[in-house]
């Protein structure tokens, strides 16, 4: 029932992570949210507190008993003996080998155990052997034997002997007093541990109704996900246009944009042909004529400077040289370019005014509107194809949802949480008998604890009396009753001790073995998974069956479904769908072919029949009209002649430079006519400059840029027409033929990127069933909260604190008997005592007084007032 749960659980979820992408890469990327998850209350985490530096010296303790480490095979073979039928094999004569094999694994199992088995056996001699060593000291003791006999001997360190023995006492008193308290502090946490798991147990069975009740609603989600996969088609299908239509546009685009730019290039050459030529027309013109007038200018300014200078003035010594020097200069006063000799290129602008009355750019921007209209022709040429599409995707969903209602989950549920109802009645109903026994336990482990208590009141109460009421000057025989009573609460100890000691060992050490045994064997290797590894050894728990676990489940023992990789996968919270391998289950074109779907998609987008040829980009008057402009004639222009005369400055000599010059000679001559006359000619040659030179120099400059850009035009011009012609050309011909194949290409990936949704969402779908859909946290939750934290550490780490501080409380009581037998001899009231007439000769004292060395009281008449009076008394 449990498998079926879990099995019908992910069916939905796990049919569609199943199928197998169909291409690779989605171009988008799709939000779906996030799969509805409820955080679990229950951490399975626990922190002992200050108790845990106990375990922890517990557990240094158990490594020093057993620093072996988990016995893997041992326990493999002992379990293979034991769960399967091989023990019938070695039971027969022939199988010597596997007989060999099990002697040697009980053997390593022995070594294993070897500390516990000597703890153990010392626990045991230390039961058997102190009753009787008790019952040996008491007869003893009515013998008057072993310290029985009231009389105590004088000696020199007798005050030394006693506080050693005090001292000692009270060290051991204190050990045991430890002892004594670790064991009550496990005692009680282990109560009000098992008290507090009810919360945990109820935060477990929480969790597990939070992982049956969420389930649903998270398959529910991954269904209703799907929508959003389908309007993300349909949105796409219902764009066909700007999608498919701007694919094959921009495909398309590589070979008929440039061609159609180069048209229009074209065209803009045209027109600056046309004004480059204008420009050469008038700036020829302008400097043929103006040329003429600055040459009659110059000329005149050139004669009256003659006139000027043929002055009787000049011919006096001081100024002949200077004017002779200026005579000389006049004839750079000249015109340096003749214009007058340059082609004319009106025949050429002629042409290209003709070429120019068909407007070529208004042609090319057709060819461009044509081409931008694809999008619209994809979406009138595609509508017929939406609605089948349309009503597939709706197919799709109808399916997933009437398959997922069809799967019995909400039954299957119900009776998982009437199940799971019924466990927790069971466990509300025995807790209280659990907590009731555990009172038992908690009351059994309060008396051994007060045995040791009682022991320790009369050591304690001893050392107390028999230190305050101890009198140096009083003799053995006369020691007060405050000291006797000391020395008789100390052999009271004594006495508890050795009833009480045995029955505190035999707890020990069966707690011992158990709890030890507990952590190396289960706890330890719990922690390091390697309990795990274990139980997943092929054919152990089952002899037929390779591996239990999926055997179990699955009903397929071959599965490789492991306790640890199952236990791993939950504890990192991941779905069940994963940790079980429930896909090893579920044939997913069985239950829900995506695929076959994706195809019946893919069909009807391959049909997709789209037809580009009523796009003209250029049409034949435009190819003529380029033709026509290639043959103006603007290739023939005599450039040569033009840059030649460019390259000339307008006049021989600067005239700025000129009239400074002048004007620098004139001011070298005495002050007078001469000199007025000569600066006025300078300051006509400037005035000629600004009004005549400027304007012709900037006529020139237009003239060179129009030149240039005509010669930059012309070059090649025949081939650049050629060019574009047959770009255009080839670009049209794609367009007419080679659409289809472009159509087809770029259909396929449009294709592509709607199988790509599917993709996305069954992808998507395929993690949330891995990671998130029955994340299966509770089960990981409740195998820790049941083993590590109930048994391990509520429970074994507090049995072995338990006996750890009662067993050292037992084997201290060795020391403290011996120490309050002997000390107690320093506090009783002893019946005789040493009497010495002279210290110098205590030896003939003791002769004369007897074999003894000592006197009767009764012989010597010294009389014990004490005995005396409780004599009268009586």
């Amino acid at each position: 029932m449990a498998v079926e749960l879990l099995l019908l659980l992910l069916l939905c979820g796990s049919t569609i992570s199943e199928m197998q992408p169909i291409h690779k890469s989605p171009p988008g990327t799709l939000d779906f949210g996030f799969v509805p998850v409820k955080t679990y209350d229950t951490h399975a985490y626990y922190e002992p507190g200050p108790i845990g530096i106990l375990f922890s010296i517990v557990h240094s303790f158990l490594y020093v008993v057993q620093p072996n480490s988990f016995p893997q095979e041992v326990i493999r073979k002992l379990a293979q003996q034991k769960f399967g039928n091989i023990q019938n094999d070695y039971q027969k004569p022939e199988n010597v080998v596997l007989t060999l094999q099990l002697f040697l694994s009980e053997l390593q199992a022995i070594y294993y155990e070897i500390g516990f088995i000597i703890c153990a056996a010392l626990g045991l001699l230390f039961v058997l052997l102190l009753p009787l060593v008790g019952l040996c000291f008491c007869m003893c003791r009515c013998c008057d034997n072993c310290g029985g006999e009231m009389h105590q001997r004088q000696k020199k360190n007798a005050d030394c002997r006693r506080g050693c023995f005090a001292t000692f006492l009270f060290v051991t008193s204190l050990i045991i007093s430890i002892g004594v308290l670790c064991a009550y502090a496990a005692n009680q946490h282990l109560t009000d541990q098992v008290r507090g798991a009810k919360h945990l147990m109820y935060s477990n069975f929480k969790d597990l109704r939070i992982f049956l009740n969420d389930t649903p609603g998270q398959i529910d989600y991954l269904v209703s996900q799907y929508n959003t996969t389908k309007e993300k088609v349909l949105s796409d299908l219902n764009n066909v246009g700007p999608l498919l239509g701007f694919r094959v546009q921009e495909q398309l685009g590589k070979e008929v944009r440039p061609a159609l730019d180069a048209a229009l290039a074209m065209a803009g050459a045209i027109r600056e042909t046309k004004e480059a030529l204008e420009n050469v027309s008038v700036s020829v013109e302008v400097l043929q004529e103006g040329t003429e007038r600055l040459h009659a200018n110059l000329t005149d300014v050139k004669a009256h400077l003659s006139n000027t200078l043929n002055d009787s003035a000049c011919s006096a010594p001081q100024v002949a040289s200077t004017c002779n020097m200026i005579r000389n200069s006049l004839h750079q006063l000249n015109i340096n370019a003749n214009y007058s000799g340059l082609p004319s290129v009106n025949l050429q602008l002629a042409k290209v005014n003709d070429v120019l009355k068909i407007d070529l750019s208004s042609l090319v921007q057709k060819g461009y509107t044509a081409f931008n209209d694809t999008p619209d022709l994809v979406m009138n040429q595609t509508r017929n194809i939406l609605s089948d599409i349309q009503n597939v995707l709706e197919s799709v969903g109808s399916n997933i949802t009437s398959f997922t209602k069809s799967l019995p989950v909400e039954k299957i549920i119900a009776d998982f949480t009437m199940y799971l109802s019924q466990s927790e009645a069971y466990v509300q109903d025995y807790f209280p008998v659990v907590e009731q026994y555990d009172f038992y336990r908690w009351l059994v482990c309060l008396i051994l604890c007060c045995m040791v208590i009682l022991i320790l009141v009369f050591y304690y109460l001893g050392l107390l009396c028999g230190t305050c009421g101890y009198d140096r000057h009083a003799s053995p025989t006369t020691r007060g009753c405050v000291s006797n009573t000391g020395g008789n609460f100390l052999m009271a100890g004594v006495g508890f001790s050795f009833i009480f000691s045995w029955v505190l060992m035999i707890v020990v050490v069966v707690t011992f073995v158990t709890g030890g045994n507990v952590e190396k064997l289960v706890c330890e290797p719990f922690e390091d998974k390697t309990l795990f590894k274990v139980f997943d050894t092929p054919y152990l728990l089952n002899q037929h069956w390779k591996n239990y676990l999926s055997g179990i489940l699955l009903k397929n023992p071959d599965i490789n479904l492991t306790f640890e990789k199952v236990y791993s996968d939950c504890k990192e919270n991941k779905g069940i769908y994963t940790s079980l391998h429930l896909e090893s289950l579920f044939n997913i074109n069985e239950f829900l072919n995506i695929s076959m779907y994706t195809e019946e998609v893919s069909l009807k987008i391959e049909h997709i029949n789209i037809n580009l040829s009523g796009i003209i980009l250029l049409d034949a008057p435009g190819r003529q009209n380029l033709l026509n402009f290639s043959s103006s004639g603007v290739d023939g222009i005599n450039f040569a002649a033009y840059l030649t005369e460019i390259n000339k400055s307008i006049t021989k000599v600067d005239l700025l430079s000129f009239a400074n010059d002048l004007e620098a000679r004139a001011d070298q001559l005495p002050r007078g006519a001469l000199e007025n006359a000569l600066k006025g000619h300078a300051n006509s040659i400037r005035t000629i400059h600004d009004q005549q030179v400027i304007p012709l120099e900037q006529a020139m400059s237009t003239l060179n840029r129009s030149i240039r850009l005509l010669q930059k035009t012309s070059s090649e011009l025949m081939e650049k027409v050629k060019n574009v012609i047959n770009a255009v050309n080839a670009a049209q011909l794609l367009i007419n033929n080679n659409a289809s194949l472009v159509i087809v290409q770029e259909t396929k990936k449009y294709m592509d990127m709607i199988i790509g949704y599917f993709e996305q969402y069954v992808n998507w779908v395929k993690e949330s069933v891995t990671m998130d859909v029955a994340a299966c946290k509770p089960i990981a939750n409740v195998i820790d909260t049941a083993v590590d934290i109930f048994l391990c550490s509520y429970v074994t780490d507090s049995v072995n604190t338990f006996w750890f501080g009662l067993g050292g409380c037992s084997i201290f009581l060795i020391p403290a008997i011996i120490f309050a037998v002997k000390l107690s001899k320093y506090y009783r009231r002893m019946d005789t005592e040493d009497v010495y007439d002279d210290v110098e000769t205590i030896p003939m004292k003791n002769m004369e007084n007897g074999n003894n060395g000592y006197h009767k009281e009764h012989l010597y008449g010294i009389h014990n007032p004490v005995m005396t009076s409780s004599v009268e008394q009586w």
